[in-house]
């Protein structure tokens, strides 16, 4: 019994993070109100505030598991590695409506008083895993600071899919980010270790590799 009221419990706070992602993605923080977001849940207010203590302290949680739901490339290392997961989330940020809304009150969340830096440190941390196993394969420039640049890359992200938002809605984001990542890349190694990097040539997104259970759908 108490397995299932955790298990129903779990579902609900997905469902209640689920809705205000949907909420917030289309129209703000401020346009998005929390009766919409519980109608859009199927829960109620005494649900809600079982999980959360109010709409901001959601709005963080979308923005803290903005990733949640992301399948990230595997198999290459290093730089390539690092164009790989910059593309795939080019991609996945014109679909995955978690990752866009988190992506979007993390970006406007000084406008809401949320103000909460610690989703960057993360992001930053993730594509400095890239770059130092960059550095154990002798790809880097040895002047790079991994850590440094990997906060750059955090904000060149943040700027440029702002720019595509507001010029295509994303559409162009793949586009805008190789075009970031080529002026880079050079900063970062030498021209014969650019020379051997690639970038994905179907629409943006490398390939990521299906799980079991998607493999089994894919094959029927």
């Amino acid at each position: 019994m108490a397995r299932q009221r955790q298990e129903r419990a779990e579902r609900t706070r997905a469902a209640l993070i689920r809705a205000a992602a949907e909420m917030f993605d289309q129209v703000g923080y401020h346009g998005a109100g929390l009766n919409a977001i519980l109608r859009r849940a199927e829960t109620t207010t005494g649900a809600m505030y079982f999980h959360f203590k109010s709409k901001e302290e959601l709005a963080r949680a979308v923005i803290v598991e903005q990733a949640a739901e992301l399948k990230w490339p595997s198999g290459k290392q290093g730089l390539q590695q690092l164009i790989d997961v910059c593309q795939y989330l080019a991609v996945e940020m014109r679909s995955n409506v978690l990752f866009r809304a988190g992506v979007r009150l993390a970006v406007e969340q000084s406008e809401v008083n949320l103000l909460n830096y610690s989703i960057y440190d993360w992001w930053a941390e993730q594509f400095g895993i890239h770059l130092a196993e960059a550095r154990d394969l002798g790809q880097l420039r040895p002047e790079v600071d991994e850590a440094a640049f990997a906060q750059v890359i955090v904000a060149a992200y943040t700027g440029t899919q702002i720019m595509s938002r507001l010029s295509s809605a994303r559409g162009d984001l793949p586009e805008r980010i190789e075009s970031m990542l080529r002026c880079l890349l050079p900063a970062l190694a030498p021209p014969e270790v650019v020379a051997t990097l690639e970038f994905p040539d179907n629409g943006g997104a490398p390939e990521v590799p299906q799980d079991a259970d998607d493999a089994e759908e894919t094959a029927s």
